[in-house]
């Protein structure tokens, strides 16, 4: 009989933990039952996301295509209407110097009349009836004309062709008035009439003074080209494409940048 019990409480003994660890791996398995459905979850999630932050990305490329676009055509439309004002306000120079010319007042008081072109008399210093389109006026005894007027007699002889009475009429204007609105296009004009002299080397020289004197005159430009077109005529070739290369790179929207343009194309 004891050993019928001893035996029956052994058997019990042993199959009590049996149970016990089944049931400890059957909730094991819950729990990893468990935890892969929340992975499963966090990877749907997860795919989610990264699918919403590529759409997000494609978006902001598209929006940032759309930025540069827009950019690149907001300057190209800057830059046209740069180059039209400025060209506006280049021909708009050029109708004012001409209507300077035409309607400068009490030019004929000066001795300004039509006539040969001869330089005035020795020793006569105040002779009031000069002969010369644009002869200068009396260097003493008499007050200088005004500004615009003498200006306007010297770009008269200019305009006529009449070169050598143009430069002395840009130098007394130089002399006269060296610091007003018109005395750097004196100086670039000294060159223009040198150049069409075929003075080439001496009208690099007037330029060379423009940029020296007057370096923020409008004029800069134009005499950058005219020196380039003046070193070529010298068969200083090389030289003349540094002086077109300068003119685009400084001056992309002039004329003369422009014109400096062609110039290299056609190399």
């Amino acid at each position: 009989m004891i050993r019928r019990l001893t035996a029956l409480l052994i058997a019990a003994c042993i199959t009590a933990p049996a149970w016990a660890a089944n049931k400890d791996i059957e909730r094991l398995q819950i729990q990893i039952a468990n935890l892969q459905a929340q992975i499963a979850d966090l990877q749907r999630r997860s795919d989610d996301s990264l699918k919403e932050i590529k759409r997000l990305n494609e978006l902001l490329a598209e929006q940032g295509a759309q930025a540069r676009k827009y950019a690149i055509d907001r300057q190209t439309k800057d830059e046209a209407w740069q180059l039209a004002f400025r060209d506006i306000t280049d021909r708009l120079g050029e109708i004012s110097e001409k209507l300077t010319v035409q309607l400068a007042p009490g030019v004929a008081a000066y001795g300004a009349v039509p006539g040969p072109m001869e330089e005035p008399s020795a020793g006569t210093p105040g002779n009031s009836t000069a002969t010369g389109v644009g002869t200068l006026p009396p260097s003493s005894g008499a007050p200088a004309p005004a500004p615009r007027e003498l200006y306007s007699q010297a770009y008269a002889d200019y305009a006529r062709g009449n070169f050598d009475l143009a430069i002395q009429g840009f130098q007394e204007y130089l002399r006269t008035y060296p610091n007003t609105e018109f005395s750097d296009n004196a100086q670039y004009w000294i060159g223009e009439c040198l150049y069409g002299k075929q003075k080439y080397s001496e009208a690099i020289e007037a330029w060379n003074v423009l940029f020296r004197d007057f370096p923020s005159s409008d004029k800069l430009p134009d005499a950058r080209f005219k020196k380039g077109l003046g070193l070529e005529r010298l068969g200083r070739r090389s030289q003349a494409l540094v002086e077109y290369r300068y003119v685009v790179d400084r001056y992309p929207n002039s004329e003369a940048g422009r014109k400096a343009r062609e110039k290299l194309n056609a190399q």
